[in-house]
């Protein structure tokens, strides 16, 4: 016979003694079981001991987490979290250095565990901790040079006990003052040779300006690009990515002020150019003869999309047909394309005659609006940046840009590739291809390091793309009314390329050399080919039809347990997908609980939105090196009303994928979950099965049979009342 649900099975350690081996009731108080391992050694005072596991987390057992034990744990009895930080506190001012060094070294470690930070918070330990910072360390000046290396693990201890106690996200980083964020700031030069320092000091910064406006301006105010440069040259991987994350924090939280933003921008696109940023990080650390993690690649990611959103306020600015500077930028173009020679210098010439050439030669160059060019980049996106790509072209690339507007102009109407127009569209693919204007995603590593390798990497990459454009035109003989056929293929090959992640903006362009619209075809038709028989058009119209009413019962079926925001609770769907009822029980749940147990309600038709990770309300912000991945993975809130919220953190992947998935379901969105994938993988998989059975004189006929309609109602799947 099993073991009952609530009792687990574990050792508890005490030092000097054998492990003792128990049985844990989790139905019992905590307080209760502890007191019974005291007994059991013989210890007074039971109500000053704790339970901890024994591995190197040190984290510490409470009636929050206590369900999280598993059968053959080994736990430690320990001092209360009270107790140790009360003694941790007493013990880091000591007047002894190794006392005190000692001491730091344990707060470091005990730091992790939300428990014992917040007892030690509330002995005002962060106070106590950035004293040490801007002004304790200062006694120890004199001994550097003969404690040295004793001195600088004190400081290195006291930074990661500080950055493990703020990561919890109970102490707001707007407490700080200008004294202690200039002492971490000087430690960037300072202690440059003491990597674990730097990469504390680095990791401060960093969440001080993800985390507070008003420290962002004073973070600003005292690191320069100049002192962050020399840590991207040296070869220690993990400095680099704070360093990375640094500069994309300062870049990322400018003012609010759209003014602001675009000048501070366009500032920092100075200064990266000026200090050659670009060129020191392609060389240092994508060139670099090791392997880029994860974290480095997400950190080039997100100053790769920080970068290209410099050029969202051209892309928003619509052209003013009456601004007289754009508009020489169109003269420009015409100029270049058809030799200002030609064009009369003088007051010769009727104004008439001027103006049907101008007309003539704009239709040439593939305007839409060939009498006034200017209202074809009236629309944003891309707005004026379309205009500025084809400026570059015409004036970096002229001659590539004379020969497709010659070669189109010379063809019959129909089969002319415009120019214009194509650029703009162009443009328009290529900022959507990149996300340009979108914040970077969180969880995201994509960069392309071919982005890196010249200071105008968008203008070079729209380049080689509208001379792409033009040659798969010709390759498919296109007419006006292929545009958009040939814009699709356009941005396949452009796809297909980047997925290869070449090095260069020349091997990019390789890469479309050798992805013409013959290998496109031959792509496609391959991939058909390599596509099941069962995954036919009425079953693909079918299942995903099938899959939302077996989430939605799904959600009726299974009841939960989530985690809060500080507490366990239950939540399930009413039968008839209305109504989502949740709330706390007295006592664990003995099988099925009936949906009106539970007290609370929300109405599935309040229901605004359902967000994840880093978008949930309960997820705070933390420094790009410090988030719980595991937690953020499985976190999701149910937005409803104005300002109304259900915060969930699931106890598994599939439950997350379950009621994500089901919620999307009910709100009439997609479900794009691993689970939803393999379901439809099952329901499409069906017809192949049946082909593998040993029928024998029964033909399976090529085309499907008829869908039959869906029944009035779905009674026999489940009771509606």
């Amino acid at each position: 016979m099993p073991p009952p649900a609530d009792i687990v099975k574990v050792a508890i350690e005490w030092p000097g003694a054998f492990p003792k081996l128990m049985e844990i009731d989790q139905k019992k108080p905590l307080s209760s079981i502890i007191k019974e391992v005291c007994d059991g050694w013989s210890l007074a005072n039971h109500d000053q001991f704790a339970l901890q596991y024994a591995d190197s987390s040190n984290c510490y057992i409470t009636e929050k987490n206590r369900n999280e034990i598993k059968n053959g744990t080994i736990l430690r009895l320990t001092t209360s979290p009270a107790q140790n930080a009360q003694q941790l506190h007493e013990r880091i001012q000591s007047s002894s250095m190794d006392a005190k060094l000692e001491a730091l070294k344990d707060l470091a470690n005990y730091s992790r565990d939300v428990t014992f930070a917040q007892e030690f918070i509330n002995l005002d330990g962060i106070s106590l901790l950035t004293q040490m910072v801007e002004s304790g360390t200062e006694r120890y000046q004199k001994l550097q040079k003969i404690m040295k290396p004793c001195f600088g693990d004190m400081l290195s201890f006291t930074l990661t006990a500080f950055v493990e106690l703020m990561d919890h996200g109970i102490v707001s980083w707007d407490t700080f003052s200008v004294a202690f964020i200039k002492k971490i700031a000087s430690y960037v030069n300072k202690f440059a040779s003491d990597v674990s320092i730097l990469q504390r000091s680095l990791a401060i910064l960093e969440s001080m300006v993800l985390n507070s406006h008003d420290l962002y301006q004073k973070v600003a105010q005292e690191i320069t690009i100049g002192q962050l440069i020399p840590h991207l040259q040296g070869t220690d991987q993990e400095i680099q990515t704070y360093t990375i994350a640094v500069i994309n924090a300062l870049f990322l939280k400018a003012p609010d002020d759209k003014r602001q933003v675009r000048l501070l921008g366009f500032e920092m696109a100075n200064i990266l150019a000026q200090k050659q940023l670009r060129s020191i990080i392609l060389t240092h650390v994508i060139r670099a003869q090791r392997a880029i993690n994860n974290e480095m690649a997400h950190q080039l990611y997100v100053l790769q999309v920080l970068t290209f959103n410099l050029l969202e306020d051209r892309m928003m600015t619509k052209m003013d047909p009456q601004d007289q500077a754009q508009r020489d930028i169109i003269f420009e173009l015409r100029r270049i394309a058809f030799d200002a020679e030609s064009e009369p210098n003088n007051s010769s010439g009727s104004m008439e005659k001027r103006k049907s050439m101008y007309t003539r030669d704009y239709k040439k160059l593939g305007f839409i609006n060939h009498v006034n060019p200017a209202m074809d980049f009236t629309q944003t996106p891309p707005g004026m940046l379309a205009l500025d790509n084809m400026l570059y072209f015409a004036k970096h690339h002229q001659d590539a840009y004379i020969r497709i507007v010659l070669e189109n102009s010379s063809r019959e109407d129909k089969h002319e590739c415009p120019f214009g127009r194509s650029s703009i569209e162009l443009t328009k693919m290529l900022c959507e291809i990149l996300k340009v204007g979108e914040l970077p995603s969180e969880t995201c590593n994509d960069f392309h390091p071919m982005f890196f390798t010249h200071d105008r990497s968008f203008e070079e990459f729209f380049c080689i793309c509208i001379q792409l454009l033009n040659k798969t035109w010709k390759e498919m003989r296109a007419t006006s009314e292929d545009f958009n056929k040939v814009m699709q293929v356009v941005k396949e090959q452009i796809m297909r390329a980047l997925t290869t992640k070449p090095s260069s903006l020349d091997q990019f362009k390789s890469k479309l050399q050798n992805l013409s619209y013959t290998e496109i075809l031959k792509i496609r038709q391959s991939e058909r080919m390599n596509q099941e028989d069962f995954q036919s058009r009425p079953i693909l119209k079918l299942s995903p039809l099938l899959l939302v009413r077996l989430m939605k019962n799904m959600l009726v079926t299974l009841f939960n347990v989530f985690i809060s925001t500080d507490k366990f609770w239950y939540c399930r769907l009413s039968p008839n997908h209305k109504v989502l009822h949740y709330g706390d029980l007295e006592e664990s749940p003995q099988g099925e609980v009936p949906h009106d147990s539970l007290q609370d309600k929300l109405p599935v038709a309040d229901i605004k939105a359902v967000v994840t990770g880093k978008d949930c309300p309960h997820m705070k912000e933390k420094g790009a090196l410090k988030q719980n991945k595991e937690v953020l993975e499985l976190a999701f809130s149910i937005l409803y009303d104005s300002s109304g919220q259900l915060n969930f953190i699931a106890p598994d992947k599939h439950e997350y994928c379950v009621w994500t998935d089901g919620l999307n379901a009910l709100l009439g969105k997609d479900m794009l979950s691993d689970l939803t994938r393999n379901d439809l993988d099952t329901l499409l998989s069906m017809e192949i099965k049946l082909r593998l059975l040993d029928l024998e004189n029964i033909q399976i006929p090529d085309a499907p049979p008829p869908i039959p309609k869906e029944p009035s109602n779905y009674d026999f799947v489940y009771d509606c009342n």
